[in-house]
C-alpha cells in the first residue's frame, strides 16, 4: 500500500504528522512489516524527534539555521531567495526518507517520539509525503 499525504507548513520548523501515518499503518492492515516515508522535494526533510517539549524542536531549528547561514556569498542558486540554496544544504545534511518498523499493526515509536515534516524554507506552504507500509 502506497498513499501520498500532506503536511501544510508554511514557515521554517519542524511539523508532526505522526497521527496521520498511523492512521494510514491501521487502516493497511499490515499486523508486522514496515513503513517506508520518503519527502518529494528537496528543500524539506524528514526527521523522528521529541514530541513532548517544543523547546527541543526550537533548539533543533535554531542550530541548524546557525550552522547553514543564508546569504553566504558561495551560493549560486539564488534564483528562488536567500533561503533556497540553505535549504537544499539542510535537507542534504539531514533525511527525505524514514523506515519505522511495524509490530502488531502499530508503528514501533518510542513514547516520546514522533514524525516530523522539517521545513526548511520560509514561506513553503504544503509538502507531499509518498508512505509505503508493507510486510
Amino acid at each position: 500500500m502506497v498513499e501520498i499525504i500532506s503536511v501544510r507548513t508554511g514557515r521554517q520548523g519542524l511539523f508532526e504528522f505522526t497521527e496521520q501515518v498511523e492512521r494510514l499503518v491501521a487502516r493497511s492492515g499490515i499486523r508486522d512489516g514496515l513503513c517506508s516515508l520518503l519527502i518529494q522535494h528537496t528543500s524539506a526533510s524528514l526527521t523522528i524527534q521529541e514530541n513532548a517539549d517544543p523547546s527541543a524542536r526550537v533548539d533543533l531549528e535554531n542550530w541548524m539555521n546557525r550552522l547553514v547561514r543564508e546569504d553566504d556569498p558561495l551560493y549560486t542558486h539564488t534564483l528562488e531567495g536567500s533561503d533556497d540554496m540553505p535549504a537544499h544544504i539542510k535537507a542534504a545534511l539531514t533525511s527525505t526518507t524514514l523506515s519505522i518498523p511495524v509490530k502488531d499493526g502499530r508503528l514501533t515509536l518510542g513514547t516520546w517520539q514522533g514524525i516530523y515534516c522539517w521545513e526548511h524554507r520560509h514561506r513553503a506552504g504544503s509538502r507531499q509525503i509518498a508512505v509505503h507500509v508493507g510486510s
